[in-house]
């Protein structure tokens, strides 16, 4: 898995929101809002191939929780973030 090419995290009031660059990439009607954990994780990731595994041993390795629940919250975010369109 890896996030798109294009897409960028950035800080707005607080909130982190995923963007993308350039204008043809732009759509108002869904803006991508990633909570602290999730922001965390993109910025260790981005530019990189991942797997779900790997996403999961940052989550233990930064929060110091339980392998399975790990691996269930980073399966949930893959799938998320390849509906919306941000990662394949």
């Amino acid at each position: 898995m890896k996030i798109k090419d294009g897409f960028v995290l950035r800080e707005m009031c607080g909130e982190h929101i995923v963007a993308a660059e350039g204008l043809q990439h732009i759509n108002f009607n869904k803006l991508i809002s990633l909570n602290t954990t999730a922001a965390f994780l993109w910025k260790a990731l981005e530019g990189k191939e991942f797997t779900t595994e790997q996403m999961a041993q940052l989550l233990v390795d930064e929060y110091e929780i339980d392998m399975e629940l790990a691996l269930t919250d980073s399966a949930n975010l893959c799938k998320s973030w390849v509906e919306a369109g941000i990662a394949e």
